[in-house]
Parts: structure tokens; sequence; C-alpha cells
């Protein structure tokens, strides 16, 4: 079991705000657990009793909407920790948690997280600082759905993955998303994502092979109008 003290990973979230003892007696508690691909790690309404570190891999959070179907909200990396919002409102998760890709994950307990936040301000603040950070990207959200169009938002939402996700040797988005995915993430219809994914084809801004994806023209896709 990795020590939580030496990993790097914890450099990344507010676990770095944590003292060498904290970080001690959270390794002996914590629980190491590998996500398969298309596993659900948390299910929307679930009581979380602690909180996932994501050592490795990808996941997505996304919320069902009335109709039935799914809207991606953000899609999480390595680095990131996952239901802490819920443990501190103490309520249920609002949110569904699905690994895009293979998973390792450590499991903190919520006396564990809950404890260095009444004991260390520091960790408390940084916790904050990310919540506001997360309520800032809702709230852009939000505005995008209601001011741009589709293409616009298909566009962002492919430059943005290719920013923080990067791509393989061979130019491909290293995340590969079903065109279900795709019209989850910008809000639209399975159909209009096909049609627009297939419209920045034509025009060369992308190419494609099944569900690869590579960026060709990052110019071109960052003037869609």
């Amino acid at each position: 079991m990795s020590k939580c003290e030496q990993c790097i990973i914890r450099q990344f979230n507010s676990l770095k705000s944590l003292t060498k003892d904290d970080l001690i007696r959270i390794a002996g508690c914590k629980t190491s657990r590998i996500i398969k691909k298309g596993e659900t790690i948390f299910e929307e309404g679930e009581t979380l009793n602690g909180v996932y570190c994501v050592r490795d891999g990808i996941c997505k959070l996304s919320k069902l909407s009335a109709n039935g179907k799914d809207q991606i909200v953000k899609l999480v990396v390595k680095g990131d920790l996952l239901g802490q919002r819920s443990i501190i409102g103490e309520e249920a998760v609002n949110l569904s948690a699905v690994a895009l890709n293979d998973m390792e994950v450590c499991f903190i307990p919520k006396s564990e997280i809950m404890g260095s936040l009444k004991s260390n301000s520091d960790f408390s603040m940084d916790v904050l600082k990310q919540m506001a950070h997360d309520l800032k990207e809702s709230d852009n959200i939000i505005v995008n759905m209601a001011q741009k169009s589709v293409k616009q938002r298909l566009a962002e939402a492919l430059l943005y993955i290719h920013k923080n996700f990067g791509v393989n040797e061979e130019g491909i988005l290293n995340i590969v998303l079903s065109r279900e995915d795709y019209a989850s993430v910008v809000g639209t219809a399975t159909e209009s994502a096909i049609r627009v994914l297939s419209q920045f084809k034509k025009e060369g801004l992308i190419s494609t092979s099944g569900k690869q994806i590579k960026l060709e023209d990052l110019e071109g896709l960052n003037r869609v109008e």
C-alpha cells in the first residue's frame, strides 16, 4: 500500500495542506481500489462515508435529467478528489461517477477528512478554494449553455480535452468518448453532436477513426461560431 506522505498525487489537491502526521494517520486507514473502465464509483443519491482520491485514470461526473438522459458535468483526472462536497454538506451525492478508463482510487474515511478540516485551517481553506473554483466552473457552464451554439460548445469541449488530457503518439485525443458522451458534455441531442462532428470533419478541423478523434486545426476550432 502506498504511503500518503510520499504520494505525488496529493500535491494536486487539498491534501497537500495536511501535515505529515495527518498523512501517516490517513495512510493507515485508507483503502486502495482498482476501478475498471465503465464501472460506477458512486451513483447519484448515494450517501458517501468518505472521499476518493484519484491516483490514476479518468472518470466522468454526470447527472440524470428529468428526461432520463445523462448530462456530463465534469471530467475528473488523477489528482482530483471526489465526494468532498457531499461529506462536508452531509448530503447524498447529486452526481454519478463512472470510469472512462481503468482507474486507481484511494478511499479516505469521512472521519479522517472531517477531523483534519477541524484541526487544520490550511486544509480547510484549500477545500474552500476548490469548492469556489468548482462553483465558478458551474457558472461558466450555465452561461455557455444559454449563450453559445452547439458548434461552439462542441469545439470548446474538444479543445478542453486536448489541453487538459493531451494526445497519444499519433495525435489522437487521450480520452475516447462516445458520440452520446460528447452530446452529454455540451447538452444536446446525440444526432446533433454527430452532425456537428461530421461538419467539423468536412471542414478539416478534425479527423476521426471510429470513436477516436484527432484535432487537425486548433485555431480553426477556436474560431468556430
